[in-house]
């Protein structure tokens, strides 16, 4: 995977992701993107699946007005959010935190790989900071 940054746009998966969702009109994407997280029945979640959800996750946190950064890679994206005007729903942030979950758990191939590198603990604070953007204070994980 080619990856130059820790946000959830950083890499290419994301960002093929991103065009694809310039053909939508609605969050059918977004949501079948968390579904593919969250209904596999692979033992181990593979990292394309999970960088994909990021960037979903990451759509969701700017339909709710709480951006992250914001770059030329991330223009078409901001265009896509501006122009939707569908509301986030409840079991929709119910699907996110439940992505969430499986992206940073053990099985998660992106979380081994980013545990690999010497970025790992900033992986780990950039996932936090976008599901405290995607879910509020209620989504912060309990202890």
């Amino acid at each position: 995977m080619g990856t130059w940054a820790l946000d959830a746009f950083g890499n290419d998966y994301a960002m093929d992701w991103a065009q694809d969702l310039q053909e939508y009109k609605t969050l059918e994407l977004v949501e079948t993107t968390l579904d593919n997280v969250i209904d596999s029945t692979e033992e181990e979640l593979e990292a394309p699946f999970a960088a994909e959800a990021l960037a979903a996750l990451e759509v969701i946190a700017r339909l709710q007005g709480r951006p992250g950064a914001t770059d030329p890679a991330t223009e078409e994206v901001d265009e896509w959010v501006a122009a939707c005007k569908k509301k986030i729903t409840p079991p929709l942030l119910d699907k996110a935190r439940l992505a969430f979950e499986r992206i940073v758990s053990e099985s998660s191939e992106l979380r081994q790989l980013w545990q690999e590198s010497e970025h790992f603990e900033e992986w780990q604070a950039e996932v936090a900071a976008l599901r405290l953007r995607v879910l509020g204070a209620q989504g912060l994980p309990t202890a």
